[in-house]
């Protein structure tokens, strides 16, 4: 899986394309496209070079996002990832630590690091909900989530994950790509990469934002980073108009766009003949096309109107609080149907309290987020399952970080953020339910036993999907990158 990035060969003196002024090439496409644009289109393509002879013949067009086999038979076809951005706080949710109760309010030695700095003791804030077992598992489970209570042994959940970062920018890129910098190809990006996309009439990899905003660092998180575009991810709305600016020009109808497209493909292919190992190439001729497949498929998989009453109800799509969050639950279940390889949600969005950085008052922000996504997240895996899906789907549910058990300041009961130890779980695609791997201290500060790097996480998605992911690489910049390092990590065993 190497891309060894030799230059291209020289090109033709500056004004020509394929042979062709490019006026002669505008009046020989037609309208639909005006010059200006279509001009800013092919420079970025770096479409000015001469024409192929045809004894240079490239070898076929292979699409980028074919689908693809892995190297091992995966037990997940495709990936869900359900991004709390903002860093819910582990020991209010799934990571039960009883001795915080009585230790509300109280000054004690911990150690602690979040965006403060590092301390060495603090102001308690007891968890704000009980917790319930559930399950045959016997799973302690906050109050703020009865419904996904109800799916407990179908869960398995991670609670020592730790990461370098304790600051949202560069901890969401660690979550997303592995490393704390941008410009490294996100974890959609490797599946995608991996495997193709199943369904060439919707993108690969889809992106849904909260309806507050997108994240901070934004499209960062879903970058395809060194490699060709065709691999980042693509944001979707899950009601309305899915994409921006995916409705033809006025007076554009479709049979037009397929003449263009046609003869603008039959130009790129010219332009590849001599730059076969382009692969930059290949991923725009595979977007022109796609762009061209979502205008007819994006709105269809939107209409949620072949959905049963039963079924919106189910992910809370009738009710005002989870109506939002539950729609993007529904549609990322009818793009798994659709073959899309890797769908990732955010709950959560913009600054402060419109996400899960309850750095102020903790019962206001949990009860409001928690509020939003307990049921729709309930409904998801319950329909997965009763539709023969979960085997084959792997979900995966998160923040950036954790949250630290003493307050950030000296009044209220908001908490600072913890990258020394927080929980993730998952669900489906291969992974055992109803079991907990890891344990953070009695105060929840930190992974103590069975430290998982957010690395493991990444190497254990990998693995379900049917990859060795210290195989799994792309050479850029002298290396075989891969997104578990050049170092490598393991799966997280007891998972599997």
């Amino acid at each position: 899986m190497r891309n060894d990035g030799a230059p291209p060969p020289s090109r033709a003196p500056h004004g020509q394309f394929c042979g062709r002024t490019r006026r002669e090439f505008l009046w020989e496409t037609g309208g639909g496209f005006t010059a200006t644009a279509l001009a800013g289109l092919l420079s970025q393509d770096g479409f000015l070079g001469r024409r192929a002879r045809a004894a240079d013949a490239a070898p076929p067009f292979v699409n980028p996002l074919a689908p693809k086999s892995p190297p091992k038979t995966g037990k997940a076809k495709s990936v869900i990832f359900l991004f709390m951005y903002g860093g819910p706080s582990h020991v209010d949710t799934f990571d039960h630590k009883p001795r915080l109760y009585p230790l509300d309010g109280k000054t004690i030695e911990v150690k602690t690091f979040g965006r403060g700095g590092k301390r060495n003791e603090g102001r308690v804030v007891g968890p704000k909900w009980a917790f319930r077992p559930y399950g045959e598992s016997g799973k302690m489970i906050s109050d703020l989530f009865p419904n996904l209570g109800t799916c407990a042994d179908d869960m398995a959940f991670v609670h020592s994950m730790y990461a370098e970062s304790p600051i949202h920018g560069s901890a969401m890129l660690m979550m997303n790509s592995g490393r704390i910098l941008s410009g490294n190809p996100c974890l959609g990006s490797w599946v995608t990469y991996g495997l193709g996309s199943e369904n060439q009439n919707l993108p690969g990899f889809v992106v849904m934002l909260d309806k507050t905003g997108g994240p901070i660092s934004g499209p960062k998180n879903w970058s395809s980073g060194y490699m060709p575009a065709v691999y980042q991810g693509t944001v979707l709305r899950a009601d309305g108009v899915p994409i921006h600016d995916l409705s033809p020009p006025e007076g554009t109808d479709r049979a037009l766009q397929r003449r263009l497209l046609d003869r603008l493909r039959e130009k790129n292919e010219e332009h590849r003949v001599p730059r076969a190992d382009n692969s930059e190439l290949a991923a725009r001729i595979a977007s022109y096309e796609l762009a061209f497949q979502m205008q007819q498929h994006a709105p269809e998989a939107v209409d949620y109107s072949q959905e049963s009453a039963e079924t919106l109800a189910l992910y809370g799509v009738d009710r005002p609080e989870t109506a939002d969050f539950g729609r993007k639950c529904l549609l990322a279940r009818r793009l798994v149907e659709r073959g899309v390889r890797f769908i990732q949600v955010y709950s959560g969005g913009a600054h402060n309290d419109d996400n899960w950085d309850a750095h102020g008052d903790i019962v206001s922000n949990h009860t409001k987020h928690a509020g939003r996504t307990d049921r729709p997240i309930a409904g998801l895996i319950k329909d997965l399952k009763r539709r023969g899906l979960l085997d084959e789907t792997l979900i995966v549910w998160g923040g950036e970080f954790g949250r630290q058990p003493t307050a950030e300041f000296a009044e209220g009961t908001g908490r600072d953020h913890n990258s020394y130890g927080f929980t993730v779980w998952l669900a489906g695609g291969g992974i055992q339910g109803g079991v907990s791997v890891g344990s953070t201290d009695e105060l929840g500060s930190a992974a103590v036993d069975d430290r998982f790097h957010v690395k493991n996480l990444h190497a254990t998605i990998l693995d379900r999907l049917g990859f060795d992911p210290n195989a799994l690489a792309y050479f850029y910049g002298g290396l075989d990158q891969k997104l578990v390092g050049v170092e490598g990590a393991e799966p997280i065993h007891q998972l599997i």
